[in-house]
């Protein structure tokens, strides 16, 4: 069994390995803003963890290695095959695409107790449509970094058995759901075993239609899984930004509706609450779109509220979908399903770190939770112009404060 001991170089397995929304978002931005500049901006929500300096330089000779990898010829096939809403001028163009490590910045700010021990500021500046694919790789790297030079206190042990009788539970409580890990996992080799474990748990079930698939693109190649992706936080940010925030809900869902018709029609609600996104979306919309993604905010309120807000507008809901995503384990997912079978909403979970990042200490006999990173990037700006995300969950909330002020006033939230 692998031991986090042994230090592996960081090497980027494929420009697939990635979550499917980053593509679909980079289409949408190569379709409509090919030419617009924006700023990524990381936040690490635990205040009080720090990074060490040498988990940084490892970080900055690991992005190097990104500068290497394009769309081999396989996998634009594969990717022609499942994701039919690709075009071919895109597919193009992503096989030309490579990785800029030049366009991010990694700045260690060293603590005054400890000048090995700091924060990390991070950014990708650049188009819109080259620094967009950064995003999600740039989380996982730093996560494998940081576990890898900074929290040693932990092994592989385990870890396939554990995502089998994980995904066994849920298979058992009948709730459908998919691996949404690749952003905050361990390690490469942890997404990858937990994959496995759940692909083993679902051989073995009587209800195999339960897991649904993965994020990952890559992963979804290599075990022949259906990947899932859904419209982005970034993608309401961007377009309030540039546009109309009084009318960026409906502009976003209408850029995205003509581009992909029926099929990524999963829609988020809280880039700026759930409850402004639910003034936005009216008949026709609410009519269009297939389900509605829970990402912040209290889960047990939001399927009443949405079944409240369907029948407002005449709409069946049951031949609607929740997905719920946030902060996901078994309990949450089973109690969740149950409720929504009982209003008679159909329902799954796209569920992330208690898969990819549940690990346990080493020095505590495999006991004591060894803690996952908090951490998100986020738009930060687009040419020019902040963009804020105002959550279900305030401490969700992402943007310079005065113009979160702006945009709440505003909104009258």
């Amino acid at each position: 069994m692998a031991s986090a001991s042994v230090q592996a170089e960081f090497k980027v397995v494929s420009i697939l390995d990635t979550d499917l929304y980053k593509f679909t978002m980079q289409q949408a931005i190569f379709e409509y803003y090919p030419t617009v500049q924006v700023v990524y901006r990381f936040t690490h929500r635990d205040k009080h963890r720090q990074f060490s300096r040498a988990c940084i330089e490892k970080f900055r000779e690991a992005l190097n290695s990104f500068a290497d990898i394009q769309l081999t010829q396989d996998e634009r096939a594969w990717l022609q095959d499942k994701c039919k809403y690709f075009k071919p001028e895109y597919l193009d163009y992503l096989q030309s695409y490579r990785f800029k490590p030049e366009q991010i910045s990694v700045t260690f700010l060293p603590s005054s107790d400890d000048p090995d021990m700091g924060s990390v500021k991070l950014e990708a500046r650049g188009p819109w449509l080259e620094t967009v694919l950064w995003e999600v790789p740039l989380m996982a790297c730093l996560c494998e970094m940081y576990f890898q030079y900074a929290d040693r206190d932990w092994d592989y042990t385990g870890q396939e058995e554990q995502a089998t009788h994980k995904a066994a539970s849920l298979l058992d409580a009948r709730c459908i759901f998919s691996e949404f890990g690749t952003r905050r996992r361990r390690s490469f080799v942890t997404q990858d075993l937990v994959v496995r474990g759940i692909i083993k748990a679902r051989d073995a079930h009587e209800w195999k239609e339960g897991f649904f698939g993965t994020s990952n693109v890559y992963l979804a190649m290599r075990y022949n899984l259906n990947v899932i992706g859904t419209i982005a936080h970034e993608w309401f940010m961007g377009v309030a930004a540039l546009g109309d925030y009084k009318d960026a809900a409906r502009t976003a869902l209408d850029l995205w509706s003509k581009l992909y018709r029926d099929s990524l029609s999963v829609t988020l609600t809280d880039t700026f609450s759930t409850e402004v996104f639910y003034r936005e979306f009216d008949d026709r919309r609410a009519n269009q779109w297939k389900a509605l993604r829970q990402d912040s905010g209290d889960p047990k309120v939001f399927a009443p509220r949405a079944k409240r807000m369907y029948e407002e507008r005449g709409i069946d809901y049951t031949q609607k979908a929740i997905i719920f995503s946030d902060g996901l384990d078994y309990e949450k997912a089973k109690e969740l399903n149950e409720q929504c079978q009982l209003l008679g909403f159909k329902c799954s979970f796209g569920i992330g770190t208690w898969l990819t990042n549940d690990f346990k200490k080493k020095s505590s006999g495999y006991k004591e939770q060894s803690k996952a990173l908090n951490i998100v990037i986020k738009l930060g700006s687009i040419d020019g112009k902040e963009c804020v995300k105002i959550s279900d969950e305030l401490t969700k909330n992402t943007g310079v404060p005065e113009v979160v002020a702006k945009v709440k006033e505003m909104y009258q939230i």
